[in-house]
């Protein structure tokens, strides 16, 4: 998997954020997340939501398996970190979504990415949707 996140990683700051196979079309962004335990920083590229003001949604999918993803309790740990996406960087504040504001961006990324919605019938966890918000 490290692998195949370097070239992804590589392959998105050369095309200005674009990809190609998998994740073609999609809006991704690269999480610059520090490591819960080791304190080694990490990157992370992820799927996001554009919100307003600024913010930006990610999702804790895992592609549906039983534990959350790394990064999203190296996020809870540690919850400010940059992203970066189209040459540009960005300091936020990441923070856990809940109640009718994570149904309603949720709902919204079912629709807009319907394998975010196999994800979660693959899982009896509730995927953390995370907010990250400019500081």
């Amino acid at each position: 998997m490290a692998d195949y996140n370097t070239a992804l990683i590589e392959e998105f700051r050369a095309n200005d954020g674009r990809v190609d196979g998998n994740f073609e079309g999609w809006t991704l962004l690269l999480l610059h997340h520090t490591g819960a335990k080791s304190g080694h920083e990490r990157i992370s590229p992820l799927a996001y939501q554009a919100l307003d003001e600024g913010r930006f949604a990610i999702f804790a999918s895992r592609g549906g398996a039983e534990r959350n993803p790394a990064w999203y309790h190296n996020l809870m740990a540690r919850p400010d970190v940059v992203i970066e996406g189209g040459g540009e960087t960005v300091e936020v504040s990441a923070r856990q979504a809940t109640g009718a504001e994570r149904d309603r961006i949720w709902t919204k990324q079912k629709a807009d990415r319907p394998v975010f919605a196999t994800y979660e019938g693959k899982t009896d966890r509730v995927i953390p949707v995370i907010v990250l918000e400019p500081r």
